[in-house]
């Protein structure tokens, strides 16, 4: 799947499924948006969200300066619904910010999936002051114990999938290389891993919808439903392992925008 229709993809799925991300993240038994907004509290500066869905880093940032930016309108349609704003409707590759005008970005679960990822993080460099942090989010690879694995195998066997097909695999476990290539200065590059709470037909359906697989037809999806809701009971608990890099601007950066 090329980039053009890793979009054509993506925009679809969002119009179907805004604030899938939320969701799925409402069963973990603590909040993987709370962990992300941490290094975020009490910066300087506007807080530039970043492909930020229904934009539920705002909530934990009340008193920042914080700014959503989405390219679907269905996503930023839930995230007024919800009350929080401001928000702007654009491309994560084509910011509407001037200069060094953020103290902070904020991407929660969205590098691994973006195109085109080097005109992305370009993007992210010329908003953000010297100085300034990226946060990000990200589903990690690793962390699993062995129930945990043979959990994933179970959903991904019942969605008859082997894998996400991400454009961007490489912003995932090896983000932090990525941004010391891009020109950051990491600060830290953490794992943690949540437990999701599969204990019942509905949190099963919210599970393989939550999903990126572009490959996926509406009847393999209801099997797969209906395979994962027989798997679901009280207690069932399915490992989410993530990683949260954050990193710095140097302050060594032009004084100016270049021309």
């Amino acid at each position: 799947m090329d980039d053009e229709d890793w979009r054509r993809f993506i925009t679809a799925y969002h119009h179907e499924h805004p604030g899938i991300t939320e969701q799925l993240f409402s069963l973990a038994d603590t909040s993987p948006y709370a962990w992300l907004a941490e290094p975020l509290v009490g910066v300087e500066g506007a807080v530039l969200d970043l492909a930020c869905g229904s934009a539920p880093t705002r909530d934990q940032l009340p008193d920042a300066d914080w700014v959503g930016i989405d390219l679907s309108a269905a996503e930023l349609a839930e995230a007024a619904r919800r009350g929080r704003g401001p928000l702007v409707r654009a491309g994560a590759d084509a910011l509407p910010m001037a200069f060094a005008s953020a103290g902070a970005v904020c991407a929660a679960m969205c590098l691994p999936v973006l195109t085109p990822l080097p005109q992305v993080l370009a993007e992210i460099r010329r908003v953000l002051r010297p100085g300034g942090t990226l946060a990000a989010l990200v589903p990690s690879q690793s962390g699993l114990s062995p129930s945990g694995v043979l959990g994933w195998l179970r959903v991904m066997a019942a969605l008859r999938a082997v894998r996400q097909p991400w454009p961007n695999p490489q912003a995932r476990d090896g983000l932090a290389a990525l941004l010391r290539d891009a020109g950051f200065r990491v600060r830290c590059d953490q794992r943690r891993v949540f437990t999701l709470a599969i204990d019942s037909a509905d949190a099963a359906a919210l599970l393989a919808e939550a999903l990126y697989l572009p490959g996926l037809t509406a009847r393999r999806a209801q099997a797969a439903k209906r395979s994962l809701a027989r798997w679901a009971a009280p207690g069932r608990r399915l490992e989410l392992p993530l990683r949260r890099v954050v990193a710095d601007l140097p302050t060594e950066q032009p004084s100016q925008e270049p021309r």
